[in-house]
């Protein structure tokens, strides 16, 4: 099994992190489309993945760069059930 150096972990728990806060505003412009109640809940867990990518990075684990893909598909997933299922319309 392949080993990742200490650096190229590091580097990529990094950009994990930063991926991360570039998806904050998808989830801020979700108040257009999505309920408060649904928005609270988006941001608690956006404030959960960022914790794990903080986690990561202090880990300089490599884990850290899904953190960002995680969250896209979580918030799209979110808004995509909630216009199809529960109506929200913009």
């Amino acid at each position: 099994m392949p080993t990742v150096s200490k650096n190229a972990a590091r580097i990529a728990s990094w950009l994990g992190l930063i991926g991360q806060l570039c998806t904050l505003p998808f989830y801020g412009a979700s108040g257009l489309l999505a309920p408060t109640w649904a928005i609270t809940t988006l941001l608690l867990a956006w404030l959960a993945l960022l914790a794990t990518a903080i986690w990561s990075v202090r880990q300089n684990s490599p884990w850290g760069l899904l953190i960002p893909f995680l969250s896209i598909a979580l918030w799209f997933a979110t808004i995509s059930a909630g216009e199809a299922f529960l109506n929200w319309k913009a």
